[in-house]
Order: structure tokens, then C-alpha cells, then sequence
């Protein structure tokens, strides 16, 4: 069995694209090959095609409250007859939801991504699976508390607005309105960084440029995020502020351990035992693996790496194809890549190579399993 197991080539494929690409490329080569194909994520877009698709009851879509606070529809999953529910955050909170010019991460808000927890529990899981890559706010996670029924209060005792910099005003938080369905579910949160939510490695310091913010306003958010991590300590006794993850999503792993009880996993290593990735490797012969770009911040945490070490376990030899390739191969060999390539076939143009990714990806791996073939 070769199991084909890649993240999205961002802008050119998604993780299942690509999978499907790698496959056409084996089977021209292997016509008789058995294929397993996982496409994957390690937490930001792709999570509902990577776990909802590989064993779905269902996918839902909600209209639900934008980043920008407009309806948005978000795509989401059900998986294990019922029971767990798969939410992507960016699919109601994502950057990608906000045009460029309107980018503001003092005004964005995570309240959609609390409308999703609240579908899910309606539809009655208990057990909720939630990546939090690829925002567009820095809200602490505030609004998809206050979706779940959280007030945050000011001095006056009237309730703030949504986006990040509303909570510099917070002073209360009244906690009576939650939604107690939240004490009996599980809430497992899938991300790939273990920044915590202030100071000069946070969410607003790291990640804020990335959705619009000035140097200015990131030290307000800052400012603001250390605020509200005060009010949560002295109202629920919990010292968020430092924790690894808290800072992801601009905050909403925060909101979320803070506010739901959720625990914080490895994207990927969550995604792969809920595949149950261990269990196919002892029949695996090969694996494909790969993503958009492969460099040194891969072995934090991306795809490639994360299902690399899974299969070094087992003695798979493990192939990763990417749309660019920089760092160090040594280092990857070391993390269980046994090649690395990157998949054009010559000089391109961004844009060239992008448009013909699936064309590059299936030409690559079929002259790599010729290769493979002639040596076994």
C-alpha cells in the first residue's frame, strides 16, 4: 500500500487535489497500486475536508456572524456517527473573509466561530474538534464567548462591542448566561503554534501585521489582550496569559480554554490519530506527503514533518513534494523525510507555477515511482 498523505499547496491545490494528483501520477506508473489517500491538515483550512471528508456523516453549512459582522456561510463537519463535530474558525473568522483593504484586526470578530460551537451543540455533539488557523482577528476569542452566551461588561456595566480593541474597556465578566451544554462536551483545539497571547511572542505582536495591524495598533492590542487576561485571572482564577497556544488565532486559544474547557493538541498529531494513521502504517510500503512550501519552520508542527515522524516509527520511506523547497534536507532526513522535492520543472513564474501544480505534482511522482519501481 502507498498512502498519500499531503497538506494544500496554498493558492495552487487543496490537500485533496494534491492527493489526487499524486495518485494519477502512481497509477500511471503502478496501474494495480493500492492507494490510500489522507489529505491533511494541521489545523487551519482544510481540517473539515481532511477529517469530515475521510469519514463524514455529514457536512453542514451555517450562516453565521463574519469577521467583519456581516452573514458569512461556513462549512462544517460531523464525523463518528454523530458524535463530533469538526469546525474550521477561518471558515467564519478567516482572513481570507476579509477583502485587503478592510483589514482591521481592532475590529474583527471571532462571534461567528462561536455561532458553529453552538450548531454543533444543537445538533448534539459532545465532542468538538476546532482548528484555529488562518484568522483575521485578535478578540482574545471574546466574541465566540459572547456567541455562547459570555457578557463582557465595562465599568458602566454595559457590554462591549466586538473586535480586539474593545477589550482595553473590559472591567466584568458575567459568566450566568454560558451555555451549559459546554460542561458536558469535549472541546479538542487543533493548532501549530505554541505562542502565548501577550507580550513581544503573542498574538498581537507576532500575528497582528499579518491581518492589518500597524506597529501601533499591535501594541494596542497587546495592550488590550493584557487587560483581558487580568479580568480572566481575577474573575475565573485562571492565568491564561502565558500559556503555550493561547495566543493562536489571536487569542481564541485563550477564549477557549478560558471559556469552554477546551485542551490545546498539535494539529496535526490530532488529525492524524483521528484518522488513525498508526494503524495503517504497518501495510504502507511508501508514503507521499507534502505541502506549498517546505523550509525550516516546517518542523514545527506542518504537515510534512508531523506525518514524517509517524512514519519513521514504522520504517515507511517517505517522499515530500513541495511548491518551493528551502532549508536544510539534512534536517528534514532527521525528522523522517527520506527525499525532498520540489515539484517544478524549471524556471517558472509565481504565477505559472501555481496555475500548473496538479500538471507538476503528477509528472514528479510518476517519474519518482518509475525510480522506485526499477530499485524494489
Amino acid at each position: 500500500m502507498i498512502i498519500i498523505a499531503p497538506d494544500k499547496f496554498k493558492d495552487s491545490m487543496t490537500a485533496r487535489q494534491a492527493a489526487e494528483s499524486i495518485a494519477r501520477g502512481v497509477k500511471a506508473i503502478l496501474p494495480d497500486a493500492r492507494l490510500t489517500l489522507l489529505p491533511l491538515s494541521d489545523g487551519g483550512e482544510g481540517l473539515v475536508e481532511a477529517l469530515a471528508g475521510a469519514a463524514a456523516t455529514s457536512i453542514e453549512t451555517s450562516e453565521v456572524t463574519g469577521p467583519l459582522g456581516f452573514p458569512v456561510k461556513a462549512r462544517w463537519g460531523i464525523i463518528k456517527r454523530g458524535k463530533t463535530a469538526v469546525i474550521e474558525m477561518a471558515a467564519a473568522s478567516g482572513l481570507a473573509l476579509v477583502p485587503e483593504d478592510k483589514r482591521n484586526p481592532l475590529l474583527t470578530t471571532t462571534y461567528g466561530t462561536g455561532e458553529l460551537i453552538k450548531a454543533a451543540l444543537d445538533r448534539g455533539c459532545r465532542e468538538l474538534i476546532i482548528g484555529i488557523g488562518g484568522s483575521a482577528t485578535n478578540d482574545g476569542g471574546a466574541g465566540m464567548a459572547a456567541a455562547l452566551g459570555v457578557k463582557f461588561l465595562d465599568k458602566d456595566g454595559k457590554k462591549l462591542g466586538y473586535g480586539g480593541a474593545e477589550l482595553s474597556r473590559l472591567v466584568k465578566l458575567d459568566r450566568s448566561g454560558l451555555d451549559p451544554r459546554l460542561q458536558e462536551t469535549a472541546i479538542k483545539v487543533a493548532g501549530d503554534v505554541d505562542n502565548p497571547l501577550t507580550g513581544p511572542r503573542g498574538a498581537s505582536q507576532v500575528y497582528g501585521p499579518q491581518k492589518g495591524a500597524s506597529r501601533d495598533m499591535a501594541e494596542q492590542l497587546d495592550g488590550a489582550l493584557v487587560n483581558y487576561a487580568r479580568v480572566i485571572k481575577k474573575e475565573l482564577g485562571i492565568n491564561i496569559a502565558d500559556v503555550p497556544g493561547a495566543g493562536a488565532a489571536g487569542g481564541l486559544g485563550a477564549g477557549l480554554i478560558a471559556f469552554t474547557g477546551a485542551e490545546i493538541y498539535s494539529g496535526i498529531d490530532l488529525v492524524l490519530d483521528t484518522l488513525g494513521i498508526d494503524r495503517l502504517l504497518p501495510r504502507c510500503r511508501l508514503l507521499f506527503t507534502g505541502e506549498g512550501r517546505l523550509d525550516s519552520q516546517s518542523v514545527h508542527g506542518k504537515v510534512p514533518i508531523g506525518v514524517a515522524r509517524r512514519a519513521r516509527k514504522h520504517n515507511v520511506p517517505v517522499v515530500a513534494l513541495a511548491g518551493s523547497l528551502e532549508g536544510s534536507r539534512e534536517e528534514f532526513r532527521s525528522q523522517g523525510i527520506t527525499a525532498s522535492f520540489a515539484i517544478a520543472d524549471g524556471p517558472l513564474s509565481l504565477e505559472e507555477s501555481l496555475a500548473r501544480g496538479p500538471e507538476l505534482i503528477e509528472k514528479l511522482t510518476a517519474e519518482l515511482i518509475s525510480l522506485w519501481k526499477d530499485l524494489i
